[in-house]
């Protein structure tokens, strides 16, 4: 009997042995082919997480951030024990004591289910590092067995701080936030050390379901799991009692539930400036690197003149908008039943348009209500509620309220004040609206490209469309002073005599014959007068005895064009460009002739602090001195090349501070310090352009419509001149101006410029002028050119009417000509241009 128990207990073993080593070999067999080509755990000591790219402005305030997931990197040994301890009492309270995976906890999850239990999850820590690192989310077998494979490997890698810092910096936690430093930012507008208990708590409540505890949408059960974490953190010995009871009374307090701001009211509405910021830096660098790489970029932008750009632009728009005296409106609108059942609040909330308009005070946007013959009620978003507006305040808009609204129309709104800034007391509202001619503004510094505004619309959110960048359109007459550097360098001066008569060109598209704006001719006439007062056929003439190739050579070397075309057309603007390449060239006439490189970023650095660009490129070898003599600044020594002679610079100048004096932009710009510009005005007045500049600071406008068409009375004086006067009014105050250095090398003498006759020193009057020569070339007065052309002695100074009578003229010399008219005749698309 012994001997058949002994038996029979023996085979018993024998089996179970012999079970237990088949399971053995069936389970390293399995972890075996599984193991194998597993990605490589030991890349994640060296990981990298993407995080958001921020631009600064010059006095290191965020003004915008960039990223596909909005993640904040904190090393391990900076996230704070509580925040630790919340997320492992929530996800693994054995997170210390395991080796990658929790067999009591596997065992816990099994025979839950096995009583019929809710199936949970027994992963660890370290096995989700690996699932979101490395591995897919499917739920199998398969993936689960890669996991515990490859989360015993890591444990044996890195320490287990570094295993919860990847963790805690990874992790998904709702509100599109993704790790604990950006989560308790966007919940809480706090750092990690500022959390108290039952908030690092309710961080922790989220890796699981990262969009169901949502407190303004879930509150109770948010409420409820926080309470679950902060119990397992007093149970796990990582709060006392007092700190737990304390902590479970308190309510849940958010950003999403309105018991704190936001920490986006700190930053202000994306807009042109740092858009562009985006587009630029996604070039240089590649998308994934700006968007995940977590640059810090210090932008340019002079926040105060940004503002100062678009009001300035923007009050223009306004005003030429509201001359055509149509309503157009949002072209949104919401269904007036929301209006009835008091949901209009939600329903407006819905519809996208611009909330970005400051000018004058904020915008709002409301739906109108009741309208009557007087007024009309509107609803308006934001608290403010309902608000009526007097049929007499817009006075400009054609037609009645009732012929120009429907109930429901989305509508924008300003408060009128005591101020003129929106501020004060109200005295009514006012209806306005984003006009349909648009425009761009840029400026900046002339001595290291620095651009401190650049405003390329009227909102941003109305259209990203950058037209100070993006927009490519005739420049027309602001493209003279390239025609006429390449003259001067060419051995022309200031007094040289242009002849100013028709012109005839036959081209492949017929007969050109291009006019002056006022469709008169003045003979022979100063090359001055030909920039001041934007003479066309002045201007073609001098391109055709300078020849279009250099003037090409010209506008590619300042940047102004790529590929310039060699025609005739392209000396008065017919070639496309933009503002932004417009204001960088002409910032080369401000500084004496150097090269200007622009840029809206002075400084990149990676994640870890070092710089990956600088913009300034200039060498100071006494910066890093520890002592210098008192009163001595460094030597900053400029490597910049020369574009042009700084003498043709000064001359160039000192013409087109003539266009501001009594040229095309008399009477519309006035500082208080010298500035120089020029006018462009297109064909039908399609493109309206001013660009001008002080010894400081050069800016530029534009103004047009999107999809080209006559502007009737557009000029570049008219239109663009009160933009670039308002927002120099206010960079001069911030940035000075004196006059232009006259450079060395040249003598100054008066001449007639009318007629480019010398004067004597003592000559005084309107009409007298000091030109800047070149010493050693005494000039020629009296010379002239006329490209070519025949000069056409015979032909009458004067071209318009319809060829049946005869008009008088005023010659160069001031002489009053009777001559007979001719007959108008056709042009092409460059003629006109002024």
């Amino acid at each position: 009997m012994l001997r058949f128990i002994l038996s029979f207990f023996g085979t018993i073993f024998s089996w179970i042995t012999t079970g237990l080593f088949l399971l053995a070999l069936v389970i390293g067999g399995i972890f075996w082919m599984y193991g194998r080509d597993l990605p490589n755990h030991e890349a994640l000591a060296q990981y990298q997480p993407p995080t958001i790219s921020r631009i600064y402005s010059g006095e290191g305030r965020i003004i915008d951030e960039f990223a596909r997931e909005r993640r904040l990197y904190t090393p391990p040994e900076e996230i704070p024990d509580l925040v630790k301890h919340a997320f492992i009492s929530a996800e693994d309270k054995n997170f210390y004591h395991h080796r990658g995976y929790d067999l009591r906890g596997m065992a816990a999850a099994a025979m839950q289910a096995a009583r019929g239990g809710p199936l949970r999850g027994a992963s660890t820590i370290t096995q989700q590092v690996m699932k979101n690192f490395l591995l897919s989310s499917d739920r199998s077998a398969e993936r689960k067995i890669k996991e515990l494979i490859l989360a015993h490997r890591l444990e044996q890698t890195l320490t287990k701080d570094q295993i919860l810092g990847l963790y805690l910096n990874e992790i998904d936690l709702g509100v599109r936030s993704f790790g604990v430093t950006a989560a308790a930012q966007s919940y809480f507008n706090k750092t990690l050390s500022e959390l108290a208990p039952e908030e690092a708590a309710f961080l922790a409540i989220h890796p699981k379901a990262p969009y169901s505890y949502n407190p303004a949408k879930n509150y109770d059960a948010a409420l409820e799991r926080r309470n679950y974490v902060l119990r397992e953190m007093y149970e796990n010995g990582y709060l006392a009692q007092a700190e737990y009871e304390a902590a479970r009374l308190e309510p849940i307090r958010t950003v999403q539930t309105g018991d704190y701001s936001s920490y986006r009211e700190t930053l202000p509405p994306r807009d042109y400036f740092t858009d562009e910021i985006r587009r630029q830096l996604s070039k240089d660098f590649g998308e994934e690197e700006f968007f995940e790489g977590g640059l810090s970029i210090r932008a340019t932008i002079d926040p105060q003149m940004q503002t100062n750009a678009a009001h300035a632009l923007q009050r223009r728009l306004e005003q030429l908008d509201r001359g055509a005296g149509r309503w157009r409106g949002t072209g949104e609108a919401i269904e007036p039943a929301a209006l009835d059942e008091g949901k209009w609040e939600g329903a407006l909330a819905a519809v996208r348009v611009a909330r970005d308009i400051t000018l004058d005070g904020r915008w709002y946007v409301g739906a109108v209500d009741q309208i009557g013959d007087g007024a009309m009620t509107v609803m308006v978003e934001d608290g403010v509620g309902e608000v009526s507006v007097p049929r007499e305040d817009i006075q400009w808009m054609r037609g009645s309220f009732a012929e120009n609204f429907a109930r429901g129309d989305v509508v924008h709104l300003r408060r009128m004040t005591s101020g003129d800034d929106g501020q004060g007391d109200l005295i009514r509202w006012s209806l306005r609206q984003v006009p349909q001619i648009e425009g761009a503004f840029v400026a900046m510094d002339v001595n290291t490209g620095r651009v401190v505004a650049m405003q390329g619309g009227f909102s941003y959110q109305h259209s990203v469309f950058n037209r100070a960048t993006q927009a490519t359109r005739q420049p027309g007459s602001s493209f003279k002073p390239f025609v006429y550097a390449a003259a001067l360098d060419s051995g022309f001066t200031p007094a040289t005599i242009i002849v100013d008569a028709p012109i005839e060109v036959n081209t492949p598209q017929g007969v050109w014959r291009p006019k002056n704006a006022s469709n008169r001719y003045y003979g022979p006439t100063p090359l001055r007068t030909g920039i001041e007062q934007s003479r066309n056929l002045m201007t073609i003439r001098l391109a055709q005895e300078v020849g279009m190739d250099t003037v090409a050579r010209y506008a590619e070397r300042f940047g102004v064009y790529d590929h310039m075309g060699q025609y005739l057309a392209s000396a008065l603007g017919a070639e496309e460009t933009t503002v932004f390449k417009m204001v960088s060239a002409y910032a080369m006439f401000a500084n004496g002739g150097e090269r200007v490189e622009p840029t809206l970023v002075d400084r990149v650095q990676d994640r870890w602090g070092r710089t990956i660009y600088k913009h300034d490129q200039r060498v100071c070898s006494e910066c890093e001195t520890a002592n210098l003599a008192p009163g001595r600044a460094p030597t900053i020594v400029s490597n910049r090349e020369r574009m042009i002679n700084a003498i043709t610079a000064y001359q160039l100048t000192s013409m087109m501070q003539g266009v501001v004096q009594r040229g095309t932009a008399a009477g519309r710009v006035d500082l208080p310090v010298p500035v120089a510009g020029k006018t462009g005005t297109t064909n039908d007045g399609k493109d309206a352009w001013f660009i001008g500049f002080t010894s400081n600071i050069v800016a530029g406008c534009y103004i047009g419509y999107d999809t080209p068409r006559a502007m009737p009375g557009a000029s570049g004086g008219g239109y663009c001149g009160p933009v670039f006067n308002e927002f120099m009014q206010e960079a001069v105050k911030k940035y000075g101006g004196g006059k232009f250095k006259v450079p060395p090398g040249g003598h100054f003498i008066k001449i007639d410029r009318f007629t480019g006759a010398r004067l004597p020193d003592s000559a005084s009057g309107p009409n007298v002028v000091a030109e800047y020569f070149r010493d050693g070339e005494e000039p020629i007065f009296g010379l002239t050119y006329d490209g070519g052309f025949a000069m056409g002695a015979d032909l009458p100074l004067i071209y318009e009417g319809d060829g049946t009578g005869t008009r008088e003229v005023q010659t160069s010399s001031g002489r009053t000509i009777t001559v007979p008219e001719k007959a108008n005749i056709n042009s092409l698309s460059s003629g006109g241009l002024y």
